[in-house]
């Protein structure tokens, strides 16, 4: 499944990582060593959602931006 979510990625300071985060989903974040890291985790971590969100009967968004494509 693709998924095509706007993905926010920035750099922290305090964890020394950086972080890659999806604003439509809700806690949907992981973080990475290198930017593709950050990236590549989060891709994980979106089908996780989706799949949890899926299983608990829990509405997924639409995405409203396709900036990115995931």
């Amino acid at each position: 499944m693709t998924l095509r979510y706007e993905i926010m990625i920035y750099w922290s300071e305090e964890d020394r990582a950086f972080i890659a985060e999806v604003p439509e989903l809700p806690g949907c974040m992981a973080d990475g060593q290198t930017y593709r890291e950050a990236v590549q985790n989060v891709e994980i971590i979106m089908q996780e959602w989706v799949e949890t969100a899926k299983e608990l009967g829990r509405l997924i968004p639409e995405p409203k931006s396709h900036l990115i494509s995931v």
